[in-house]
């Protein structure tokens, strides 16, 4: 068992509280044919993004307003099919409040729209690409979880899962970083665990198995 003593729990979104992977590959497959684009190749390089910067680096400037809005209507018709990752509800119904905010690079209505279908609640503190004018992996996100809160960034844990959001955890000087699920292994974070039923927080302390 691996302990931390942390006052702040900072979560990622997809693949850390929810499953929506399936949506995602969907969401963004209709969009890529849409603009002429290979399906696969741009599904491989959105998790973990903005979707405003993954627009951005694929298609003219002229009509990045047009395609980003239409992939944020697309994912949030697919965000019904998104379900809970094993753990998440538990985990964060035990939290005491003012102790966690959940930091992602969905867009507000997106993230409501997935936590709400995986049955999961609305954080009081709520960090979105909207509100945010740099996304992961810059660390404004996560910087800015951490202040909402009333606590520096080394007080705080993060979990995430995907590259972008642990560089953004390392470099906000996030206290420690917990990868989650299989993308997470082999990257720069503390400890691994498979899903969010091996952490339990009491008292100021993360037990992680």
């Amino acid at each position: 068992m691996t302990v931390v003593v942390t006052r702040g729990l900072l979560f990622d979104s997809d693949g850390v509280l929810v499953d929506s992977d399936a949506s995602v590959v969907s969401a963004w497959s209709r969009w890529a044919e849409r603009y002429g684009l290979d399906p696969a190749e741009v599904t491989a390089m959105v998790h973990g993004r903005r979707s405003a910067d993954t627009v951005a680096a694929l298609l003219p400037s002229h009509q990045v307003p047009a395609a980003l809005a239409l992939i944020d209507r697309y994912e949030v018709e697919e965000a019904a099919d998104v379900t809970a990752l094993p753990g998440a509800a538990e985990m964060l119904s035990s939290l005491p409040p003012g102790t966690w905010a959940v930091v992602t690079s969905g867009v507000t209505a997106l993230a409501t729209a997935r936590l709400a279908a995986a049955g999961l609640p609305i954080p009081p503190v709520l960090v979105t690409a909207d509100i945010v004018t740099h996304g992961k992996p810059a660390p404004e996100g996560y910087l800015t979880g951490a202040a909402r809160l009333g606590l520096a960034p080394c007080e705080c844990t993060v979990f995430e899962d995907a590259p972008s959001g642990i560089r953004a955890a390392r470099a906000a000087a996030i206290g420690a970083v917990i990868g989650v699920g299989p993308r997470s292994h082999g990257l720069d974070v503390n400890t691994t665990i498979d899903d969010l039923s091996h952490a339990r927080f009491n008292a100021g302390s993360l037990y992680l198995e």
